[in-house]
């Protein structure tokens, strides 16, 4: 079983959110969307990547997402490390699309090389421990940083100090209530030590 098999977006409005993330991103049974009424406000304290071969890609795919509905909070820009931007879907979650590269070498195509999965936590030391105690290898990590080592079909895993993850994608950092996220994966129900809930995979 993949580390993270899935993700499950928890909704207000099912029937929009299905319909935004079919015209915006097309990821199949990757993303599952799911109703509820959960209290929440602010920040979820995550963030979603979509990692992609060239800028065009990452033009593409943002712009289809701001028609669909979308709000840019990080306008498309190169950077030292490559090129990206960050939307805010109309439920709320908050995707990173970017790509390493700098220069195109091909006509743009919405493919998506690469889901990522960046939790915001409080306490990295403790989040880093708690998933490397389930099984978890690391595959790097610095400072305020960790990046878990995950099968090539399995979404990726990482986590980030909360302050420095809204920061990147130019969002407050405060929020409070439901995360509105459930991860499928392996390692069936438990929730972490920032409140993220895992569930089995298929």
């Amino acid at each position: 079983m993949d580390t993270i098999e899935s993700i499950t977006l928890e909704v207000a409005d099912l029937s929009a959110a299905e319909v935004f993330y079919a015209q915006a991103f097309s990821l199949g049974d990757r993303l599952r969307l799911r109703q509820s009424d959960a209290a929440t406000s602010g920040f979820r304290g995550y963030t979603l990547s979509l990692i992609v071969s060239q800028p065009a890609n990452a033009q593409l795919l943002l712009g289809d997402a701001i028609v669909a509905g979308a709000t840019a909070t990080k306008p498309a820009a190169k950077s030292l490390w490559g090129f990206g931007g960050a939307v805010q879907a109309p439920d709320g979650a908050v995707w990173n699309i970017a790509t390493s590269s700098k220069k195109d070498t091909a006509p743009p195509t919405r493919t998506i090389d690469s889901i990522v999965l960046l939790l915001g936590v409080d306490d990295v030391k403790a989040s880093k421990a708690f998933y490397v105690e389930r099984g978890i290898p690391v595959g790097k990590s610095f400072g305020s940083y960790v990046d878990f080592k995950t099968s090539e079909s399995s979404i990726g895993l990482g986590l980030y100090k909360r302050a420095a993850l809204a920061k990147s994608v130019d969002i407050p950092a405060e929020g409070s209530g439901s995360h509105r996220i459930t991860i499928q994966g392996s390692l069936g129900e438990v929730t972490d030590p920032d409140g993220f809930q895992w569930e089995g995979g298929a």
